[in-house]
């Protein structure tokens, strides 16, 4: 018997990807198990990828969680990872249980999963704790992601700060430009390539490429993000083509 399930997404106003990457790799399951995804958004205001705005986008997180419980969705991703590491350390957890409690007082409990949390767990996932990191964000905003990551208990070798200011032309950044960036750092020494520490960066073509370059595990916040929804949906977290996360070895 086929059954669909409903993903809930609280989506940055700006973000063009998270609503294309996620839908990709879990529609790209369909083929294989009797089970089909519908997609519900819900947005938060935000355009320039600055704390300040971060942090007023935050606050309508709140909103966001009890409109998508209206639709009775199953899983709800927080689709903004600089959003939650700019709140300050572990501020996953909070976030990820006040949403889930704001769908519960609405009578549409459902769990939510933050794609900075879902990240910080892939990385647990695939046993690693040496990485390097590609990011579209301003240095000083990369940094603060890095201290973050850390802060959880892993070492980052090496980063890539792309200073990419405005939401819209992350999302316009080019996936194929990918590899190379990758290429220029100290990924021979990390247990795994962090290709897009961001929801809002294309990155899913060009995963099994810097795969098959690098011979590491891939992860990226969109396929952690679905590894996630699929494990907490207790499906079996299977996606062709989307890197090591989601081949089945985990």
């Amino acid at each position: 018997m086929t059954k669909t399930y409903r993903i809930g997404q609280i989506v940055p106003s700006s973000n063009t990807t998270m609503e294309t990457e996620i839908p990709a790799m879990l529609m790209a399951r369909t083929s294989i198990p009797p089970e089909r995804f519908t997609f519900h958004s819900s947005r938060m205001r935000m355009k320039k990828v600055v704390k300040e705005e971060l942090a007023a986008m935050d606050a309508e997180s709140d909103r966001c969680a009890v409109e998508l419980s209206d639709a009775r969705v199953d899983v709800l991703g927080y689709a903004c990872l600089v959003a939650i590491m700019a709140m300050g350390h572990g501020y996953h957890r909070v976030s990820q249980k006040r949403l889930s409690a704001h769908t519960a007082e609405n009578g549409g409990e459902a769990p939510v999963i933050t794609s900075a949390g879902a990240f910080v767990d892939a990385l647990k996932v695939i046993g690693a704790k040496r990485i390097v990191v590609v990011a579209p964000y301003m240095k000083p905003l990369t940094e603060l992601v890095v201290d973050y990551i850390r802060n959880e208990g892993y070492d980052v070798l090496d980063y890539r700060a792309l200073e990419i200011p405005d939401n819209l032309e992350v999302g316009r950044h080019d996936p194929s430009r990918l590899p190379d960036i990758v290429k220029t750092m100290r990924y021979q020494e990390a247990d795994a390539i962090v290709l897009s520490a961001c929801v809002q960066m294309p990155s899913l073509p060009a995963i099994a490429k810097v795969e098959a370059m690098a011979g590491k595990p891939v992860i990226t916040a969109a396929v952690a993000t679905t590894y996630a929804m699929l494990k907490t949906l207790d499906l079996e977290p299977v996606v062709p083509g989307a890197g090591a996360l989601l081949s089945g070895a985990y």
